[in-house]
């Protein structure tokens, strides 16, 4: 990807966080391909039940050293290694790799999300699909932009009603299991088409207007933190099922906005 093409307010946008955030986010990406289809990559299994390997680690270690180096003030929250304290007014909110389980599974739709917080909201953000080079990063005010490899150019949401649009999850049973399965029925009703092609895949198809709807029953601060202002600066809506304007209500639901309210009634 060409960071270059990008417009300098975006690049220098808080105190040049986003840019950090960019390069951040490709290079713990990459990292992961290091693991990536390869047999002898362990499983570990979490306190949580979810899996973790080395590749979530590595990656994870690689941003926190950078940040050391850059933004040794800030304070840090990745999900494989925790909290870390900070005295400035900014947090970096990181996962290595949303979609471990797609990871295990040699598919390449998992992503490297890379948020950064202040004043209890997320004002840059970035989502890398290692596997097949793309990504999506914005900032509060500066617009979402899209690359797959070469030069970025701004991206922005589609104006598909449900009915011809593309619903995408992360995992189906985590409906129903969090108490959203009629709700999901519903969508899945009204929908054109329903897509596993989740996490945070899901909300880069959102953003980019190839998808209408994402929807996560049940998620952590860092799977959402960093595509919330994806999704708002293409011009969609994120928040929680309750219509809470937060990445931290325990899910989250991404769309183009124009068919924002009649999801939330729907899972409702």
């Amino acid at each position: 990807m060409n960071i270059d093409s990008l417009p300098t307010e975006l690049l220098n946008a808080h105190g040049q966080r986003m840019s950090a955030a960019i390069k951040l986010a490709e290079m713990a990406g990459q990292s992961t391909l290091d693991f990536f289809q390869k047999p002898t990559t362990e499983v570990e299994i979490k306190g949580d039940n979810s899996p973790v390997t080395i590749a979530d680690k590595t990656a994870e270690k690689r941003i926190r050293a950078e940040l050391e180096k850059q933004f040794p003030h800030d304070a840090i929250l990745g999900e494989e290694f925790g909290e870390q304290a900070g005295s400035t007014e900014y947090q970096w909110i990181v996962d290595p790799i949303d979609g471990t389980k797609s990871f295990i599974s040699g598919v390449p739709l998992y992503s490297t999300l890379v948020g950064v917080v202040t004043g209890g909201s997320c004002v840059c953000g970035v989502i890398y699909i290692p596997g097949m080079q793309e990504i999506v990063c914005a900032s509060t005010g500066l617009g979402a932009w899209h690359s797959t490899g070469g030069d970025f150019s701004r991206c922005q949401v589609s104006t598909k009603p449900l009915e011809r649009g593309l619903f995408v999850v992360s995992q189906v049973d985590s409906f129903a299991q969090h108490g959203f399965g009629e709700g999901y029925r519903k969508i899945e009703e009204a929908a054109y088409i329903t897509r596993s092609w989740g996490d945070g895949y899901g909300y880069l198809l959102v953003a980019t207007g190839r998808a209408e709807v994402m929807a996560d029953p049940i998620a952590n601060p860092w799977d959402l933190a960093a595509v919330q202002p994806v999704v708002e600066e293409a011009g969609g809506k994120f928040t929680s099922i309750a219509g809470e304007n937060t990445f931290a209500g325990g899910n989250g639901v991404g769309t183009n906005g124009s068919v924002h309210e009649q999801v939330l009634k729907l899972l409702a």
